[in-house]
């Protein structure tokens, strides 16, 4: 929901990139923008592909760019900068810094191009013309209310490896995951992040696997005992798995994650992760790039929020809580 690694340069604090050539309108190959977070994280790798295979069946010509690192709002806006001057029709956009991007956002829209949040709402989330994305808040309930169950009888001790201050999809996640294991009474709507007395430690990690490890070591010498360990996504649940087998607790400690990606779900199959979030990058893309193409072609603007899914996966079912086994979660990973 920001994800995680650092992304390669290519220009300066950007890279801006245009592939696919289209069918030709009055005025041309309509072009539609796709702004990730990072180059080389696999669900922006497979959000583009998804854009990429979209663009070629509606016409458009498809123009990429991505920061150098996750938070790199000054990337983000020179690319929605590029872009415009390009003649885009749309720009499809995982925002980093979800306040301080809404100038720029702004800016575009004000010059008639139709932009769409992907993955991350803006805050406030109208500062867009339509959202699709994961319910994050669902996501992060759905494995609070796995670990709840699969602890029930137990004392729970929490640590929650975070992702960076104020970020929209963090917030949600973390709060979604309180609100689902019961431990806090909190709504999506909620702007900051909810605590709990259960919740014993919490870390940022930005979503890195080194910053999980690192992050899980720390907590560990904090608050011994711990039983549960909520993490933002897949690369961080990895890293803190690494940090509890060092210490022999592996086997001890619940971990629950959100993404979906391919190696996050193999680590559900292996007993790394118990249970994990699965979203779907490719639908997300896939929906933005068609809305730009109706938009392109007579004027339709797409609006509110569309739902691209979650699933719970895991090989360890509770009672009350749906979940997908890990051979479903492999048929529809990605990375």
């Amino acid at each position: 929901m920001v994800r995680r690694g650092i992304a390669l340069a290519a220009i300066g604090a950007l890279a801006l990139t245009g592939c696919g050539e289209g069918a030709k309108g009055s005025g041309g190959t309509a072009k539609v923008g796709l702004i990730t977070k990072t180059e080389t994280n696999p669900f922006f790798v497979k959000m583009r592909e998804g854009a990429q295979a979209q663009a070629g069946k509606d016409g458009l010509k498809l123009m990429t760019a991505a920061g150098k690192f996750d938070g790199d709002n000054e990337g983000q806006v020179t690319a929605i900068e590029n872009m415009v001057a390009a003649g885009v029709k749309g720009i499809l956009i995982t925002p980093s810094d979800t306040k301080a991007i809404i100038p720029a956002i702004k800016r575009a829209r004000d010059k008639g191009v139709l932009v769409i949040a992907l993955d991350t709402p803006t805050e406030p989330q109208d500062g867009t013309d339509a959202l699709f994305a994961t319910d994050n808040f669902k996501a992060g309930e759905l494995i609070g209310q796995y670990a709840k169950a699969k602890t029930a009888g137990t004392t729970p001790k929490i640590a929650m490896l975070d992702l960076a201050p104020g970020v929209t999809v963090g917030i949600l996640r973390h709060n979604g995951f309180l609100a689902g294991f019961g431990a806090a009474t909190v709504d999506a709507k909620a702007t900051s992040l909810a605590t709990a007395p259960q919740v014993v430690c919490t870390a940022d990690t930005g979503g890195d696997q080194a910053k999980g490890q690192t992050a899980m070591e720390n907590c560990l010498q904090k608050a011994p005992g711990l039983t549960i360990v909520y993490t933002i996504n897949e690369p961080a649940a990895l890293g803190a798995y690494s940090a509890l087998k060092a210490k022999g607790l592996e086997k001890k400690v619940l971990i629950v994650s959100v993404d979906g990606g391919c190696t996050g779900v193999k680590g559900v199959k292996d007993g790394q992760i118990a249970a994990t979030s699965q979203q779907y990058p490719l639908k997300m893309a896939q929906l933005g790039v068609d809305a730009v193409a109706k938009f392109a072609k007579d004027g339709t603007k797409a609006s509110g929020y569309t739902d691209t899914g979650v699933t719970l996966v895991t090989d360890k079912v509770v009672s009350g809580v749906d979940a997908k086994d890990t051979a479903f979660g492999l048929q529809n990973c990605w990375g």
